[in-house]
């Protein structure tokens, strides 16, 4: 577990820019909320849960910065700066909800500032906790005594989390217990997670990886080679529809058509039972420009219309198990997720 997203020093926090991954390990030192705000904006810091975490951080700043004079007003200024930074991951705002508990039954800025540290801290340790609780739980889903090959997309692991990760620390799991063969990872445009983060995490930790276009998803599945694709999540609503992204969707109606099993690993703080379904899920567009070039160098015509959705849903129907810290759910629908999560 020696990578790392964030390092937290008491009165400021480091970020990995992982926009410059793999080439440069860059740390980006943000001394209040304004600078993890915009850090979770552009992209430093991304992953549902690792952006939760340095939100909680970003509350925390706050309260250490804040003028003795009207505290109470500077700390709520950046609890909603924070929750604008992105719309979708909804860990970012059940942190920014259990800071917000804090603040509010504080009656002092030494306090706010000593009890929020205290609790962004506790956020990032459960996190880890709930990663390593995760994983075995999804080993007794694919319990299987003999190696598995599987399929995974975007960055689940260290990277993305407080320190193991989701799906990809599911993946470690497997590795250490000797039951992995092989993971093929997406390269998954137009960020190239996959490539950039993924594989990079993977190859360091000595975790025979295979990466691929997102292309060729299909091929690998028709080849029989994986037995399942595990992915995480950004949003789970109550029906069990999962946000995830961009091009989660297809690797789940590819994995049912070649009959391979289909595995969301997240958070309970990653679950949203006040949505009914999918539709009702904010998903987030950004910008064509990161599907127009990379890094400066053009792709496409200049100016062409392009359609960048960060996320897409995966409905319940074709995800074989959601698995969280608190058990795992097979063949979800709302039934199933009012008896785990209500």
């Amino acid at each position: 577990m020696g990578t790392v997203a964030m390092r937290w020093h008491g009165d400021s926090l480091e970020l990995l820019d992982q926009r410059l991954l793999p080439s440069e390990e860059h740390w980006i030192t943000a001394e209040g909320a304004s600078g993890v705000a915009q850090c979770i904006t552009d992209m430093v810091v991304r992953g549902a849960p690792a952006i939760g975490i340095s939100a909680a951080y970003g509350v925390a700043l706050a309260a250490r910065h804040a003028g003795a004079g009207d505290w109470q007003a500077e700390i709520n200024h950046a609890i909603r700066e924070l929750a604008k930074s992105r719309p979708t991951a909804v860990n970012l705002f059940w942190a920014l909800e259990r800071m917000e508990q804090v603040f509010n039954s504080c009656d002092s800025l030494d306090d706010a500032e000593r009890r929020l540290a205290a609790e962004a801290v506790r956020i990032h340790e459960e996190d880890l906790a709930a990663n390593l609780a995760m994983a075995e739980h999804a080993l007794n889903v694919i319990n299987t005594g003999e190696a598995v090959s599987v399929l995974t997309h975007c960055n689940t692991g260290a990277l993305a989390t407080g320190g193991y990760g989701t799906a990809l620390g599911v993946i470690r799991r497997l590795h250490e217990a000797k039951l992995l063969e092989r993971v093929y990872a997406d390269e998954t445009r137009p960020w190239l997670q996959g490539s950039r983060l993924t594989a990079w995490e993977l190859s360091r930790d000595d975790i025979p990886v295979t990466l691929n276009a997102d292309g060729a998803a299909a091929a690998i599945m028709a080849s029989g080679k994986v037995s399942w694709v595990i992915v995480g999540a950004d949003r789970i609503t109550a029906n069990g529809d999962v946000a995830n992204k961009i091009g989660t969707y297809s690797l789940a109606v590819l994995a049912r058509h070649h009959k391979v099993g289909f595995m969301v690993v997240a958070p309970s703080s990653t679950v949203d039972m006040s949505l009914a379904s999918g539709r009702d899920i904010p998903i987030e567009e950004r910008e064509g420009t990161e599907i127009r070039e990379i890094r400066g160098i053009p792709l496409a015509p200049e100016g062409v219309d392009v359609f960048n959705p960060v996320f897409d849903v995966t409905p319940a129907g074709l995800i074989d198990a959601i698995v969280t810290e608190k058990g795992a759910l097979r063949n979800p629908d709302i039934n199933r997720m009012r008896a785990l999560f209500s």
